[in-house]
């Protein structure tokens, strides 16, 4: 396969272009200066004529009319018959090495006679030959100078995308650098910012995995090695039956432990095969809506209130609504899991600006801000749970190009705001 560089045809498509421009506009200037100079000697040869023509008038039928007034080295003039012509004409020929050009004025139409002005155009035909050459001189020069021009312009304009393609040739997960959109100019903003978006996110990935198997190695040991002491004593000596099933049951607690592990886990993977779901456009507020219905059933198990509340009529975008999905469901699970019975729970959809800004606002323990809930195996409070739906939910915001946080209520109720804010046209992967 035939690879092409991006240098090398830029730099001959700028040659070509330029190169048929100045052809064309040194055409353009040879072809009028021509015409000009035809131009200015055919108005001279009228002008004659018209004098001619003229003076006849002033002589009688007898008298002879001086055509030699107006006769010079260069020009002839005579009287001559020529028929089946109602008008005058101009003809250029060539005899030998001289050029001419020829004028027939009407001086006596009913006997089909014309003044024939005859001029010698060689000092006119060698002008226009060394402009030709001048043209020709001057191309060949400027044809050179497009040839240095198009090698530093494409040096010039290609390199910061060569930079850029040199950064990012020379990146691993071990050497993720920015690149400084401050060396670069204003139209290469754009590109350089989102790979610098996908650096970070990268980097975060990275990060968050290697955190998560070092997590997920720590949680998995934990119950095994309860599980191990728990049976390594027992079996030191007999013992009555209830003593083993208290065993047994302490194994069945860490399993129970180990198994929502490995469903989080396996959540993890299911989000990754998520984030290549095609988008679709979904009305948000329709999408809450029923999502708030469905999620009414797990808040009344709690004896939990959950209310939408919302000004917004309609807010359609396109979006991967199972990644939406898996971040409204964390909100509202973290949500009712912490709030006390008899409480409430608001989801509420406010605009904001391009965007729209979903809070979920429960009146739970609140949380320590100090403390990365986005991380890995991250808990709050004594509730069970594996410390992983915060981590898939910021993974799915961030495929999504949408904003999460997570903070403490400032309205006088205690409580905690997990808030997601959408853009009306978030960067979906696909």
């Amino acid at each position: 396969m035939n690879t092409k560089s991006i240098y090398k045809q830029f730099y001959q498509k700028l040659i070509f272009a330029t190169s048929a421009l100045v052809i064309v506009l040194s055409f353009i200037f040879y072809g009028f200066t021509k015409a000009t100079i035809y131009e200015d000697i055919s108005n001279d040869l009228l002008k004659d004529a018209r004098l001619i023509y003229k003076l006849s008038t002033n002589y009688s039928q007898n008298q002879d009319i001086p055509l030699q007034v107006l006769t010079t080295n260069d020009v002839t003039i005579d009287l001559v018959t020529v028929q089946h012509l109602d008008q005058m004409a101009y003809r250029k020929y060539r005899i030998e090495k001289n050029h001419f050009i020829e004028l027939l004025y009407p001086f006596d139409k009913d006997q089909d006679i014309f003044i024939k002005i005859t001029k010698n155009i060689n000092s006119s035909h060698k002008m226009l030959n060394k402009i030709f050459n001048n043209v020709l001189f001057l191309g060949l020069g400027g044809l050179i100078m497009i040839i240095l021009y198009a090698f530093a312009v494409s040096k010039t304009l290609l390199s910061p995308i060569l930079n850029i393609t040199k950064k990012l040739s020379n990146m691993d997960e071990n050497s993720l650098t920015k690149i400084d959109t401050t060396k670069l100019p204003i139209e290469f903003n754009p590109l350089a910012n989102s790979i610098n978006t996908l650096t970070t996110r990268i980097e975060n990935y990275i990060k968050y995995q290697k955190e998560l198997f070092i997590g997920t190695a720590h949680e998995l040991k934990t119950p095994l090695a309860v599980m191990k002491l728990k049976s390594e004593v027992t079996l030191r000596r007999k013992r009555e039956p209830e003593k083993y099933e208290e065993v047994l049951k302490v194994h069945i607690k860490e399993i129970d432990k180990m198994d929502k592990m490995i469903s989080s886990i396996l959540d993890m993977g299911r989000q990754e095969g998520a984030q290549f779901e095609k988008p679709m456009e979904v009305d948000i507020i329709d999408f809450l809506t029923v999502k708030t219905d469905d999620y009414k059933l797990l808040a009344n198990k709690k004896y939990v209130n959950l209310i939408f509340e919302t000004t917004i009529d309609k807010f359609i975008t396109i979006i991967q609504p199972n990644l939406l999905n898996q971040i409204i469901q964390n909100f509202v699970q973290n949500a009712i899991k912490f709030t006390p019975e008899n409480n409430k729970i608001i989801i509420r959809a406010v605009n904001d600006n391009h965007s729209i800004k979903i809070e979920v606002l429960d009146e739970g323990i609140g949380i320590d801000e100090n403390i990365d809930l986005f991380a890995p195996f991250q808990r709050q409070g004594k509730e069970s749970g594996a410390g992983l739906g915060l981590f898939l939910a910021q993974s799915a915001a961030d495929t999504l190009g949408a904003t999460i946080s997570l903070q403490n209520r400032q309205d006088g109720v205690k409580g905690t705001i997990a808030t997601l804010y959408l853009d009306s046209n978030p960067t979906c992967q696909i």
